[in-house]
């Protein structure tokens, strides 16, 4: 199975640091999601580790190696990456899409399997994409092209998956849908999987591990009874929430909150529900 961590991680966009001395361990045949407020540097970190974006400094490590020195190809047969809003060619088709995740498998003329169609069938079926496999990925609700790369994904039958903000665009049944397929992923096949995620009550359920951060610097990592606390959402969100624990789940959920407001004349709180 394979292994993934950072060691004194510097990002930046040319002199702007965005994540500054980060250093990580993604626990083997886990869940890990990864919350903060926007531009925290969430979805910087986890390109950064896919080895999409250059770091600074520091190193990022793949079964012990430096991810910048292994081959592409080898990469991609351990780990599958979906980046936040990816676009398709026009015209390409549902079917065509997923055949990629296929690619890293393939000999040199790049030819289909009957292996490689069985899994691209089982990434359709499990997305609930099989009625679209023939239309263009362009032509699809938001939703429906979201499953689409999703199935890409998982199609590349990789140990590591990392997506960044997989539910994008989905309503609330085809988020729970997606994010229940990945928690079955995780628990029949040990697939290890890395998230971005704005929900914090789906990152709470579904994770095995949270890490929680605030302008490119850790806060609070570990379950989510540890991160998911009234100081620590304080802290990474400038919020005063009410945390309680849902009685089926046993999990802690955000049952609400309030805004911290900076301006000291004002004399309430704007309410928001989440």
């Amino acid at each position: 199975m394979a292994s993934l961590s950072t060691e004194n991680l510097q990002i930046g966009y040319g002199e702007k640091i965005i994540v500054d001395n980060l250093n990580l361990q993604i626990n083997k045949g886990d869940i890990t999601t990864i919350i903060g407020a926007n531009g925290c540097g969430k979805s910087t970190i986890l390109k950064t580790m896919a080895r999409v974006h250059a770091a600074n400094s520091g190193v990022v490590y793949l079964d012990g190696k430096m991810i910048h020195k292994i081959p592409t190809k080898e990469i991609a047969k351990k780990m599958a990456v979906l980046p936040q809003s990816p676009e398709a060619p026009s015209g390409l088709t549902v079917y065509e899409l997923i055949s990629f995740g296929r690619s890293p498998h393939q000999g040199g003329f790049g030819r289909l399997t009957d292996e490689d169609r069985q899994v691209i069938h089982w990434a359709l079926d499990v997305t609930g994409l099989t009625s679209f496999a023939n239309q263009a990925v362009d032509a699809l609700s938001g939703g429906q092209r979201q499953r689409a790369w999703i199935a890409m994904a998982i199609a590349q039958e990789t140990e590591l998956l990392l997506l960044d903000e997989p539910t994008t665009y989905l309503d609330m049944a085809h988020q729970l849908e997606i994010l229940k397929l990945l928690e079955k992923l995780n628990r029949e096949e040990g697939r290890t999987i890395v998230m971005v995620i704005h929900d914090l009550n789906h990152a709470a359920r579904f994770s095995h591990h949270m890490v929680a951060l605030r302008s490119g610097k850790l806060v609070k990592e570990g379950t989510a009874e540890e991160v998911m606390t009234h100081q620590v959402l304080k802290e990474v969100f400038q919020i005063d929430a009410e945390i309680v624990k849902d009685p089926r789940t046993k999990k802690p959920v955000c049952l609400s909150y309030d805004l911290i407001q900076k301006d000291q004349k004002m004399d309430h709180k704007k309410v928001v529900n989440f």
